[in-house]
């Protein structure tokens, strides 16, 4: 077992996402960044859909009830081991009794906790990633034990991997979205040459942007949306969908990102600056 001794900001369990109930009103959910996960992973030999820790800002503070081999990745929160410093992309064994604990905030925004064979917590509509109103929480609580394997079987703990810097660009790579072509060609230039800055209107179903505006009156059917669609609401400022985004939406969809968009705007926090830019479909 893993014991939440503090919960922090805003900690979820997520997998890959929960596929084949979009029709029923059901988010997509998992990992806001896909990548992250994946190298925590990769580098302790899980299955690709085991599940993770998300960790948003400030971090928890976990007891481990029995031995296992973990990893961190994604953003740096001054992690520590025992109140021993310890880095990202490295494995480590934390021994039955071990507590891992967070400090400052150093860069990206959110941190992954991966563990052996991953989190054992209840599959739901065929996934463990937490959603208010699917699971029983939608977040961690002081008090909460999630179960864990037991793991002793020897992993390389030597190997380092060197940290993706993906997550520091500012640019995000869009492709042209539905009604892109609704506006005038000084719009959409100005939608791919301004800065945006992330508003304080940020969180795991979107991401509100900040800058100059282009209002408009377009009124549209309610339309399918995905993780990534870009909306442009009567009040000029994009609306960026993220893991957590509904199913569908009735705002114009000028731009869809690509996925490793979606992973670099989900380390980005308030008042971090991007822009979009354009890629061949």
């Amino acid at each position: 077992m893993i014991k939440v001794l503090n919960a922090g900001l805003f900690s979820t369990i997520q997998d890959k996402g929960r596929f084949g109930f979009r029709n029923q009103g059901v988010p997509v959910s998992g990992a806001m960044d896909s990548i992250s996960a994946f190298f925590a992973n990769a580098l302790l030999r899980n299955k690709e859909d085991a599940a993770v820790l998300e960790i948003t800002l400030l971090g928890p503070k976990l007891l481990f009830e029995t031995s296992t081999y973990f990893v961190l990745t994604g953003a740096n929160l001054s992690p520590q081991l025992n109140e021993q410093s310890i880095v990202n992309y490295k494995v480590y064994l934390a021994e039955k009794g071990s507590v891992l604990s967070f400090g400052k905030l150093q860069e990206g925004y959110r941190t992954y906790l991966g563990i052996k064979d991953g989190f054992q917590s209840p599959k739901i509509l065929g996934s463990r990633s937490f959603y208010a109103n699917i699971t029983e929480q939608n977040c961690l609580q002081k008090g909460d034990i999630f179960p864990i394997t037991s793991n002793n079987n020897y992993i390389d703990t030597n190997a380092i991997l060197k940290p993706p810097l993906f997550y520091k660009n500012a640019i995000l790579e869009v492709y042209k979205g539905p009604e892109f072509d609704w506006f005038k060609e000084a719009e959409q230039t100005h939608f791919l040459t301004t800065p945006y800055r992330v508003s304080k209107k940020n969180n795991r179903m979107g991401y509100q942007l900040e800058g100059q505006k282009v209002t408009h009156q377009y009124s549209m059917i309610t339309s399918p949306v995905l993780p990534g669609t870009v909306q442009l609401p009567p009040s000029g400022f994009p609306i960026v969908l993220m893991r957590d985004a509904q199913t569908t939406g009735g705002y114009p969809r000028i731009f869809q990102l690509t996925k490793k968009a979606i992973c670099v705007l989900a380390q980005k926090k308030m008042g971090d600056e991007v822009r979009f830019g354009l890629v061949d479909a």
